[in-house]
């Protein structure tokens, strides 16, 4: 081989690992990636089937139901409701009429099945994408009425 040919098979073969390597790195942000959704865009279809998501909102007030280390709850964003299920221990600031961020997926049944719950810390406090999920669910409400 020339110089100039090796040169170029060098070239070829760094842009090759580079594009490999960023494949790769772009796969594992992919599958690592947990998105936020809120009750509307659930109910819409918008969230992502067969995979882990958040959902956040409000625990509606009068749903918490109990039994044994499961725990079934309506999670609202004031326009629409979704039930979820969660089995384990909740977090001590969980409480209805408080918000809450669930991750986990939808099952067959359309309940939201809950791997994880998050309560929020203080009651001023709301993530920024709940309360503006909320805001705009309100108006929405506001404008049909």
């Amino acid at each position: 081989m020339k110089p100039r040919q090796k040169r170029a098979a060098i070239i070829v073969g760094g842009l090759a690992a580079i594009g490999i390597a960023a494949a790769l790195i772009l796969n594992a942000f992919n599958s690592n990636i947990t998105l936020f959704f809120t009750p509307t865009q659930v109910a819409a279809g918008e969230s992502p089937k067969g995979r882990v998501f958040r959902i956040g909102g409000l625990v509606k007030t009068g749903t918490l139901k109990r039994n044994d280390m499961t725990v079934h709850f309506v999670v609202t964003d004031t326009a629409r409701d979704i039930a979820v299920a969660y089995t384990g221990i909740l977090p001590d600031l969980f409480r209805e009429g408080r918000g809450v961020v669930a991750q986990g997926s939808v099952g067959g049944d359309g309940t939201f099945v809950a791997s994880e719950i998050l309560a929020k810390h203080d009651e001023n406090y709301m993530p920024p994408d709940a309360k503006h999920a909320i805001d705009a669910a309100q108006a929405a409400k506001t404008v049909k009425q």
